[in-house]
């Protein structure tokens, strides 16, 4: 490994779990108001993943109040505290920017069985 990969290696996180597009995610991002901070949960369908070494990121879909919101995420930042896999999803596209049309029970994204590590089903377990 040479000097420029080690530099571009050295701020990428290990704790990422693995998702895809089309899953539904819960991204906790640290929220900056004054002097205070706290962690605010974004829920909604990843419809982009953008792959760039420590400049990568993945744009998040939800609909609020019937509008819809997208909201894009640097996935080795420190700002995201950490994100959660709710479901996966089943889809055959790498780009979903044609839920943005779509309303209603149309912009469902249908399910993939999802089994749980043990690691994290034991997690969860412990936190509950």
């Amino acid at each position: 490994m040479n000097l420029v990969e080690k530099i571009a290696n050295e701020g990428l996180r290990k704790d990422i779990p693995e998702f895809r597009t089309g899953d539904t995610v819960r991204v906790h991002a640290i929220i900056k108001e004054g002097d205070k901070e706290r962690t605010q949960a974004f829920e909604g369908i990843v419809i982009k993943k953008h792959r760039g070494g420590k400049s990568s990121s993945f744009t998040v879909r939800k609909m609020s109040y019937g509008v819809g919101v997208e909201r894009v995420f640097p996935l080795h930042s420190p700002l995201v505290d950490h994100i959660d896999v709710v479901t996966r999803g089943k889809v055959r596209r790498s780009r979903l920017y044609y839920l943005r049309e779509l309303s209603g029970k149309a912009a469902r994204v249908r399910e993939q069985a999802y089994e749980e590590t043990a690691e994290a089903a034991g997690e969860s377990a412990a936190t509950a």
